[in-house]
């Protein structure tokens, strides 16, 4: 039990990741890859996944350039093969793996009555069962050592709907329910599971959608209460760092919503 008169734990050692390693997939754009800064920053090896090798390589020289530690390791967390190798690599080269952000998805964009049946299965493996078997390959290394976090990135979508996401929205309500039964299993373990759910951001993944329609990017800012979109870069970061850092021991089971107020007001 915590002595009632010790002095209190500042946000430097609080939120302190020094020689942990982590692993942030989908980390080469966007969400993610404002998630692996604010690890890096934080004293992390960061390991970058991505299915693309170039773009992967390109973030990790700027954390290299910026003075942080990490490495590029692509892998598709879709290919339960390549997860499996990839794997195999990060407990040959650290033999440990502290965090696991997991920041993997896909969607269709098409109405439910136009959805064909293999549309609606490849969001699912890649939204909810990619995340399901990063968990399991992760679990096994941060139980080696009483400790681990894992993060997974939801959306506001697993508890408000929009048209032609149908499969989207089932992924990511899944996922909730995943984070609770995998708090329940795995906090024996020293490890803690919990989720992100990002509102509305402005990112390269639904940057075509904002192109198209334009009303919709409007109509977003003006239901949010904060009065746009969320920025990357400055909103989500630091929500990520508390979930996996020190601070959230206590943090299990839990979605932490970020989206500017959105969903909180009519």
């Amino acid at each position: 039990m915590t002595d009632p008169v010790a002095k209190p734990a500042g946000p430097a050692q609080l939120f302190d990741l020094t020689g942990q390693v982590a692993l942030v997939t989908g980390a080469s754009r966007g969400l993610g890859w404002a998630a692996a800064q604010a690890l890096a920053a934080a004293g992390a090896h960061v390991i970058l996944n991505g299915r693309t090798p170039e773009a992967v390589e390109e973030k990790r020289s700027l954390l290299a350039g910026w003075g942080f530690s990490a490495e590029a390791l692509p892998f598709d967390t879709g290919d339960a093969k390549a997860a499996e190798a990839a794997f195999a690599i990060i407990a040959a080269r650290h033999k440990r793996l502290d965090i696991l952000y997991s920041n993997t998805a896909s969607t269709v964009r098409k109405p439910f009555l136009e959805l064909e049946e293999g549309e609606f299965q490849g969001v699912l493996d890649q939204s909810l069962l990619a995340g399901w078997r990063l968990s399991r390959l992760a679990a096994p290394l941060m139980a080696e050592r009483h400790y681990g976090r894992i993060v997974f990135v939801s959306s506001i979508n697993a508890t408000i709907a929009r048209p032609s996401i149908s499969s989207y929205v089932t992924a990511k309500t899944a996922l909730h329910g995943l984070v609770r039964g995998l708090c329940a299993d795995l906090a024996p373990h020293g490890i803690t599971v919990n989720a992100l759910a990002p509102g509305y951001f402005l990112t390269d993944g639904n940057r075509p959608l904002r192109t198209a329609q334009p009303e919709f990017q409007q109509k977003i800012s003006d239901r949010t209460p904060a009065g746009r979109w969320g920025d990357p870069a400055s909103d989500i970061g630091a929500a990520a760092l508390y979930l996996v850092s020190p601070a959230a021991a206590y943090t299990n089971g839990s979605v932490l919503t970020v989206d500017g107020g959105l969903t909180a007001q009519l």
